[in-house]
């Protein structure tokens, strides 16, 4: 399997099935990756270095607008987009292979988890995985030590408390918090 037929795969939401063509092609491309982190997170580098890392671990551009503070870590690379005036902090952690979308102005705070895939439930098939993508909308600020699920979108505007973790969507210009996130209120903003 090629990469565009594996992107095709998964954006459709179709299992990976354990020792599937897709599943070994989902770990070649990891072992590239992980290979492009390690160096990532090897000593300093400057900004410029920084996106030109992550362009190579994406396969696209990254604008000059978008800040990343090492360490990062990242499984997959190819199916993740930044928007611009994109800012993650240090220590986040971005599982990819299902997709994830960072909109315009979003602003992740450290040690964030943005995850896409799900393992079977069926003990049988637990090395089967289910992909499900993240999108997080534009001006969204994701505080410290958030965890995020597959399948879930986040609205344009909206805030997630610092250590919540959010198992389901988020609408736009709204504040949640907690364990699992919950509605606290509105921004009282419109992105």
């Amino acid at each position: 399997m090629e990469l565009p037929g594996f992107l095709d795969h998964v954006a459709t939401g179709a299992v990976i099935g354990g020792g599937s063509p897709a599943h070994v092609m989902m770990h070649q491309v990891a072992q590239d990756a992980l290979r492009i982190v390690a160096e990532l997170n090897t000593g300093y580098h400057n900004a410029d270095e920084v996106r030109a890392f992550l362009s190579e671990l994406t396969g696209r551009t990254i604008a000059e607008s978008v800040t990343v503070f090492p360490p990062f870590y990242c499984e997959f690379g190819k199916n993740l987009t930044f928007g611009e005036n994109v800012f993650v902090n240090m220590g986040c952690t971005f599982q990819d292979t299902g997709g994830i979308s960072i909109g315009d102005g979003s602003l992740i705070g450290h040690g964030s988890t943005l995850t896409t895939l799900n393992h079977g439930v069926d003990p049988a098939r637990r090395g089967d995985m289910i992909p499900a993508p993240v999108v997080i909308g534009r001006s969204v600020w994701l505080g410290a030590n958030v965890t995020v699920v597959p399948g879930v979108t986040i609205g344009d505007g909206a805030i997630v408390g610092a250590g919540a973790v959010v198992t389901k969507d988020v609408p736009a210009n709204t504040i949640v918090a907690g364990v699992p996130a919950r509605v606290v209120r509105q921004t009282g903003f419109d992105a």
